[in-house]
């Protein structure tokens, strides 16, 4: 379950900045009930430059780890454990939990992150639905149903659930465009592609997308390389 879920939700890059008040404190307490994490090194990284950088790390030690540092602003992290990236984290000001188990990865404590994870559950679910999907033709096989039927009704549930999925994520980009989940969201989105393209999906969230959105360093740069690659792509 940990896997499909991090799968799912995080296959790449996610960062972001939106300036709120100086000198503001964040504190981000965790605890696992993973084994293999046990004194391992976890860091918090952003996005910046172009690139992940390190702003924060930590031992896990009998299950328990802790980030605390000042801040400038408030930031779309990423948990990573060594090389692997293990789930999404808004350091704003105040008290964060995080807790990471076999079953799921779990921040709260804070507006944004409470709002992100409502989020990713309900993306998580239409995600489990999809995937079982082909276990579902097998029952319903098994029952006595035609297989031609069984493959007609599957897909039809598969292009709602696959709708309901892209809606959901359109519509939380638009209701977040400015602060710092819409950007985030957007990474967590086109890190799935195997290079940046213009979709239908993309192209109904860029228009009309107020200038925070669109000039996020990381919004920015995938939207200029995938225009290049579109103009390559016509000119074959």
């Amino acid at each position: 379950m940990m896997k499909r879920i991090l799968k799912t939700i995080m296959p790449g890059l996610i960062a972001g900045l939106l300036t709120v008040s100086c000198a503001d404190q964040y504190l981000v307490d965790g605890s696992t009930s993973v084994h293999g994490m046990e004194g391992k090194t976890l860091y918090l990284k952003v996005y910046e430059n172009k690139d992940l950088k390190s702003i924060d790390s930590c031992n896990v030690t009998h299950g328990k780890f802790t980030f605390k540092g000042n801040m400038d602003s408030t930031m779309m992290a990423n948990l990573f454990l060594g090389n692997q990236s293990l789930m999404p984290v808004v350091i704003e000001g105040g008290d964060i939990s995080l807790k990471i188990d076999d079953v799921a990865q779990v921040v709260s404590g804070s507006p944004l992150n409470d709002s992100l994870y409502s989020f990713i559950q309900r993306k998580t679910q239409i995600d489990n639905q999809l995937a079982e999907l082909p276990r579902k033709e097998g029952r319903m096989v098994m029952d006595g149903m035609e297989h031609e039927e069984v493959i007609r009704r599957l897909a039809i549930e598969e292009q709602i659930l696959s709708h309901q999925g892209d809606q959901l994520v359109t519509n939380f980009i638009k209701q977040n465009y400015t602060n710092v989940l819409g950007p985030g969201v957007f990474m967590i989105m086109t890190s799935e592609y195997p290079y940046p393209v213009l979709t239908p999906q993309i192209e109904e969230l860029i228009v009309g997308a107020p200038s925070y959105f669109l000039n996020h360093p990381y919004v920015k740069e995938y939207l200029r390389v995938a225009n290049e690659n579109m103009d390559k792509l016509q000119n074959q």
